[in-house]
C-alpha cells in the first residue's frame, strides 16, 4: 500500500509528479532498501555510544587494502569536467532559474538544508526540476513583473536529496513513511533521468551526511537498481558525496571504492563538518570550542581535512571541490561589500592554491569572483594532476580541538542567530541571509550544538561567567524582545518566534543532544492528515 495525501490538498501540478509508475517506482526502492536504511542509524548509534564512552575514531585497518590500492574511478561525462564554480540553492523556482543562468559550471538544486521540507516545497521542486530539464521552466514575478526565463547556456545540473535521517511523511509505503532521500532521488530520477541522458548529460546527485563507507555501497546499490528499472546503463549516474561528519573523513578512499562507477568526487561541506566534529565529541570536555566565528578554514583541523580530501580525489583521478563562504553581496553599503567580498576572494585563493578543482557559492553576485579567481590559479578544467604528495594526516590531526575563546558575543549570535533560521524554517524557508552571511540548517546547528556543548560542560566565557541553563535562558529572552522590537512582524512570523524560542531552548537545555534539529522541527511543518490511495499494482 502506497499512502499520499489526496491531491486536491497537494500543490498545483502535483498530479504529474505523483503518477502512479512515479510512486511505484519509490515505493520499489523503498521496499528493496529500507531494511538497509534501518541498518545504518543502528551503526551510526553504535558509533555514538563508542565515542561517549571514550573510544576516538582511527582509519579502519579492515580496508587498508582499499586506502593502499592502485585504483581510480570511472571517467566522468564531459559536463562534469569542469567545475570550477558550482552555485548552490533551494528548489524554489526563481532560484533555480536565476542559478542555471549565473554563469556558474554547476547548479546543486538542494532539497536538504537550504529547503525546508514542507510537502508543498518537496512537490513544488519536483515540478520546478522537471520543467529546468525540459527547458520550459519560466516566471513572472507577480509584484515587479519582471521575466524570468533560461538562457541559451545553463549551469549543469545536479540534486541533492535529503539526508537518511530524515522520513517523508506524507509518503508512506506499506504502513511506514518512506525515506526521504528517497523520494527526493526516486522522483526526480523517475522522471527526468532517461531526457537528462538523451541530451548528454545525466542524472548527477549530491550525497549529504554520510558517515560510513557501507552507507556509500547503499546509495550505489540503489543506483544500479534504479538504472535497471529504467533501462539506463550502469554508471549513467554520477554523485558527489560531501564529506560533512568527523566519521567519513577517516573513510575517503572507501567512499570513493563503494561508489567507484558512479563516482564524481568528494566535496568539503565545511559547515556540517563542524557541527558533526561538536555533536561526536559531545561526552568530550576536552573537545570544547571556541566561538563559531573563530572555527575557520586557517584551524589545523580544519585544514588537515581539506588537504586529506584534496590528496584522496586526486590520487583516484577525481575532483576535489572546495566549500561554502557564507558571505553573500552587500548591497548599499560599499565598504562592508568590499570587505566581504575580499574574505570570499582569500578563501577562493586558498582552495584553489590547495589544489581543490571548484568551489561554492550561494550567490549568483559571487560566481564571477570564484571563476575568476580559479581561472587565474589553474590551467585547465581541474587540477587532478596535482597529487599532494606531500600531505600527511594523521587521526590526531582530525580530532585536535580548535583554539579559541568564548565570548558573551559569540553566545549572543548563536541564540539570535539560530532562533532567526528556526522562525524562517518554521514558515517554510530553508535559507536565510542573516548578518550578510547565508545561513542554512548546516550553520544553524552549529549554532545550537555549540551552546548546548558549552553549557553541557560547564564552559566558560572569557569574563569568567560559567556558560548555564539560566544565562543562556536570560540571553534567549533578551534576543528574543530584541527581534520583536527590530522587526515588524506579521502575527504568523510572531507566532513562530515564540515557538522557535521555545524549540531552541530546548535543543540547548536538554540532557541529550539532539541529532538533528530538523527532527523536531519538522513536526511543526507536515501536515498530519494522509489519505489512503491503492496501490497501483493490487
Amino acid at each position: 500500500m502506497i499512502r499520499t495525501p489526496e491531491l486536491s490538498s497537494c500543490p498545483p501540478r502535483a498530479s504529474e509528479i505523483l503518477t502512479p509508475a512515479a510512486l511505484e517506482f519509490v515505493a520499489e526502492l523503498v521496499r528493496t532498501f529500507r531494511h538497509r536504511v534501518a541498518e545504518l542509524h543502528v551503526r551510526r548509534a553504535e558509533v555514538q555510544a563508542q565515542l561517549d564512552e571514550g573510544i576516538r575514531l582511527d582509519f579502519d585497518p579492515a580496508t587498508l587494502p582499499i586506502r593502499q590500492g592502485d585504483w581510480t574511478v570511472a571517467s566522468l561525462p564531459e559536463d562534469l569536467c569542469s567545475r570550477q564554480v558550482e552555485i548552490t540553492g533551494p528548489v524554489e523556482r526563481k532560484m533555480i532559474i536565476n542559478a542555471l543562468n549565473s554563469g556558474a559550471n554547476v547548479f546543486m538544486a538542494d532539497f536538504e538544508d537550504s529547503s525546508c521540507p514542507t510537502w508543498d516545497n518537496i512537490i513544488t521542486g519536483q515540478i520546478n526540476l522537471r520543467d529546468a530539464v525540459a527547458g520550459t521552466i519560466g516566471f513572472d514575478h507577480p509584484v515587479t513583473g519582471k521575466v524570468y526565463r533560461l538562457e541559451d547556456e545553463v549551469a549543469t545540473l545536479m540534486v541533492r536529496p535529503r539526508g537518511w535521517h530524515l522520513t517523508e511523511a506524507h509518503l508512506h509505503v506499506d504502513g511506514a513513511p518512506a525515506p526521504a532521500p528517497l523520494v527526493d532521488f526516486g522522483l526526480y530520477f523517475f522522471h527526468n533521468a532517461l531526457a537528462l541522458v538523451e541530451r548528454g548529460s545525466g542524472p548527477y546527485f549530491y550525497l549529504p551526511k554520510l558517515e560510513h563507507h557501507t552507507e556509500a555501497v547503499l546509495w550505489n546499490d540503489i543506483f544500479v537498481r534504479a538504472q535497471r528499472m529504467v533501462g539506463l546503463p550502469l554508471g549513467s549516474i554520477k554523485a558527489t558525496v560531501l564529506i560533512e561528519t568527523l566519521p567519513a573523513a577517516f573513510q575517503m578512499h572507501e567512499i570513493l571504492y563503494a561508489l567507484r562507477e558512479h563516482s564524481a568526487g568528494l566535496n568539503c561541506g565545511r559547515w556540517d563538518y563542524i557541527f558533526s566534529f561538536i555533536k561526536k565529541h559531545r561526552s568530550d570536555p576536552g573537545a570544547v570550542l571556541p566561538d563559531r566565528s573563530q572555527v575557520g578554514m586557517d584551524q589545523p583541523f580544519m585544514r588537515a581535512y581539506t588537504q586529506l580530501l584534496i590528496q584522496t580525489c586526486h590520487r583516484r583521478g577525481v575532483h576535489a571541490i572546495g566549500g561554502m563562504a557564507a558571505q553573500i553581496p552587500i548591497k548599499h553599503d560599499e565598504h562592508a561589500n568590499t570587505l566581504a567580498l575580499d574574505k570570499v576572494r582569500a578563501d577562493k585563493l586558498r582552495e584553489v592554491q590547495d589544489g581543490h578543482d571548484g568551489t561554492w557559492v550561494a550567490h549568483p553576485g559571487l560566481v564571477p569572483l570564484a571563476a575568476e579567481v580559479f581561472q587565474a590559479h589553474m590551467t585547465g578544467d581541474h587540477q587532478l594532476h596535482r597529487l599532494r604528495e606531500d600531505v600527511r594526516v594523521e587521526a590526531t590531526d582530525l580530532l585536535s580541538p580548535p583554539a579559541g575563546t568564548r565570548t558573551e558575543a559569540g553566545l549572543r549570535n548563536n541564540i539570535r542567530v539560530g532562533v532567526q533560521y528556526l522562525t524562517a524554517w518554521l514558515g517554510g524557508t530553508g535559507c536565510v541571509p542573516l548578518n550578510h552571511l547565508m545561513e542554512d540548517a548546516a550553520t544553524a546547528e552549529i549554532s545550537r550544538t555549540q551552546v548546548w556543548q558549552w553549557r553541557a560542560h560547564g564552559a566558560t566565557l572569557e569574563d569568567g561567567r560559567i556558560i548555564s541553563g539560566t544565562l543562556i535562558e536570560s540571553v534567549l529572552s533578551e534576543e528574543l524582545s530584541r527581534i520583536a522590537e527590530e522587526s515588524d512582524l506579521d502575527q504568523g512570523t510572531a507566532t513562530r518566534l515564540v515557538a522557535a524560542g521555545k524549540l531552541f531552548s530546548s535543543l540547548c537545555l536538554d540532557d541529550d543532544l539532539t541529532e538533528f534539529l530538523t527532527l523536531p522541527a519538522y513536526e511543526w511543518v507536515r501536515l498530519p492528515n494522509l489519505h489512503l490511495l491503492p496501490n497501483p499494482q493490487h
